[in-house]
């Protein structure tokens, strides 16, 4: 820093610019100094936080701008690819507006790490070690050799995906719509749905598009490619260019990958019969064939991770309801855009459950003993998760239905399932998102945040390092079950 001392003026603004600059390095000194929970949940905050005071501005509402907290909701909601409303994203927000909405689903479905490395390597300064712990508890089950591979393959491939899915919707709405509206609602329906996001530009999301095949189509395979992880899809890749050129005689998918497709693909077949079973003569009654065939998988791909909608769910029965509450809990898969427990972790439960009923002191799956590690992390989730539910379906309850004797007889369930929705990350709901007062929404603000960035990864960053060296005292034994 260079000053030319001329006026006492001169002295004041050298002085105010070296101030500021000391303020830059220092808040920089303290950004290192974080660990690495600790930083991306400082990334993906500040990003929420931007996102917030743009849509706080006149610029991006129609009509009177959006009260802060409005503007935070759906910031959060959009970052944390959630997809709840507290205002309908087609009618009350701009051209601007949406497209912030739009962006911080992107960098959401994303991550923020996956950019920031990304620029990182771009201009060549290098992943740190914090860098690369970060990317790895955020998309990788194994280490990779080229970063800058697996990040540029991470966002060509979402860019390509996004843009034949564009494609494909455009189809139907272009002729709708016309060409611009139609192309752009095109573009925000793909991205949403890729990055499992669940906003939507109509008022009753996909409704109006329950029987259009394509549409449903379209959307249900963008939803589970975006759930499965970027780095499944990277080996289905790899394993299919192989086949195709015929290096490889037997397709060998790694452990992860296998353990998600089974599990995913028994999620959605599962949800759809029963879904299809409990709702025949119910709420999809008098539709054709074809049509409740739709309805009833779409819904079941969707509860895990996306939040659209092309039936309204508060027709569903009860236990179809609490069957969308299960798939919203277990969620996507790791290293995707959803949240939720995870597929993986729900297989390594029952992994572990069957295991130490046959005895077995180890725990497998698919002629595969999974290390000791993993089975603990797994265990430790579900359990956090099940207590910050319960915890948060509390506090709502306390704040929006203290006196819940007066109130419907199914607001339990509403505000149980707004619970989850937002744990998951999924985005859909039976009512109560309208319902929510300032302390509802700031709960519910809080639920979508760490169900997005990892229930794990606020542990880990409220505790603190991992003690290599813990103490151990003697042994005793308790009574247990």
């Amino acid at each position: 820093m260079s000053c030319s001392i001329t006026s006492t003026r001169s002295v004041v603004s050298c002085s105010e610019g070296f101030i500021g600059n000391m303020q830059s390095f220092a808040l920089l000194g303290r950004l290192k100094k974080f660990s690495p929970a600790q930083a991306l949940i400082f990334y993906y905050a500040t990003s929420i936080l931007i996102g917030a005071i743009l849509l706080a501005t006149p610029a991006a509402a129609n009509g009177d701008p959006l009260t802060f907290l409005d503007a935070l909701f759906t910031a959060t909601s959009a970052q944390c690819v959630t997809g709840l409303i507290v205002v309908d994203t087609g009618t009350r927000l701009s051209l601007f507006g949406q497209s912030v909405v739009l962006l911080l689903i992107q960098i959401g479905g994303l991550g923020i790490m996956t950019f920031s490395v990304y620029l990182f390597i771009y201009l060549r300064v290098g992943v740190s070690a914090r860098g690369r712990w970060i990317i790895n508890e955020t998309l990788m089950h194994s280490p990779i050799s080229s970063w800058r591979e697996l990040i540029r393959d991470i966002i060509v491939l979402t860019l390509v995906i996004e843009a034949v899915g564009a494609l494909l919707l455009s189809s139907t709405f272009i002729p709708q719509l016309g060409f611009w509206p139609g192309l752009y609602s095109a573009i925000f329906h793909s991205i949403s749905a890729f990055c499992n996001a669940g906003f939507a530009l109509f008022p009753d999301s996909l409704v109006g598009y329950r029987a259009n095949g394509l549409v449903n189509a379209t959307i249900m395979v963008l939803i589970i490619l975006g759930g499965i992880g970027f780095l499944v899809m990277r080996e289905l890749l790899q394993v299919g260019r192989a086949r195709i050129k015929g290096e490889i005689r037997r397709v060998k998918f790694s452990l992860h990958t296998r353990i998600v497709l089974v599990t995913t693909t028994f999620l959605i077949v599962y949800g759809a019969i029963v879904i299809g079973s409990l709702e025949a003569d119910n709420a999809l009654a008098g539709m054709s064939v074809a049509e409740g065939s739709w309805t009833a998988l779409f819904q079941s791909v969707t509860a895990r991770t996306a939040g659209f909608n092309t039936i309204d769910l508060s027709a569903f029965r009860v236990p179809t309801l609490f069957l969308i509450i299960f798939l919203m809990f277990i969620g996507a898969s790791p290293g995707s855009a959803g949240g939720g427990v995870k597929t993986t972790s729900l297989a390594l439960f029952f992994a572990i459950f069957y295991s130490r009923l046959k005895g077995n002191p180890h725990t497998s799956l698919f002629r595969r003993t999974l290390p000791d590690d993993a089975t603990t992390k797994a265990l430790a989730l579900v359990l956090l998760a099940i207590i910050l539910v319960a915890l948060a379906l509390f506090g709502l309850l306390l704040v929006q239905a203290p006196d819940l004797a007066h109130e419907g007889q199914r607001e339990f369930l509403n505000y149980l399932f707004e619970t989850f929705s937002a744990f998951g990350t999924v985005g859909l709901s039976i009512g109560a998102t309208a319902k929510l007062n300032a302390a509802g929404k700031t709960i519910i603000i809080l639920l979508m945040f760490v169900g997005r960035v990892g229930l794990l990864t606020m542990a880990f960053a409220i505790a603190g390092r991992t003690q290599r060296f813990a103490p151990r005292y003697a042994e005793e034994n308790i009574m247990i079950g």
